[in-house]
């Protein structure tokens, strides 16, 4: 059996699982994609940024612990402030 073959096991335990049904609740709670940041949809925006300054914004996400977007994002707020 090859590693991404699904197996006659895996369907009837999917079909169980299927009908014995789901907390559509639990599911609703748990959301699909990316949590919101606020009350509208966030746009994205490119930004061309030479070698230098990619790895001092990612030598910055890294310290801080967060995402590049997250980096940025925390920029733009102290820039604005």
């Amino acid at each position: 059996m090859k590693e991404n073959e699904v197996t006659d096991q895996q369907i009837q335990a999917w079909a169980d699982e299927a009908e014995a049904g789901y907390d559509v609740e639990l599911l609703k709670k748990r959301g699909r994609g990316r949590p919101g940041r606020g009350a509208e949809p966030m746009q994205v925006v490119a930004v061309r940024l030479t070698a230098e300054e990619l790895a001092a914004l990612d030598a910055i996400a890294r310290a801080r612990q967060v995402s590049r977007s997250e980096a940025i994002r925390q920029a733009l707020a102290a820039f604005a402030a």
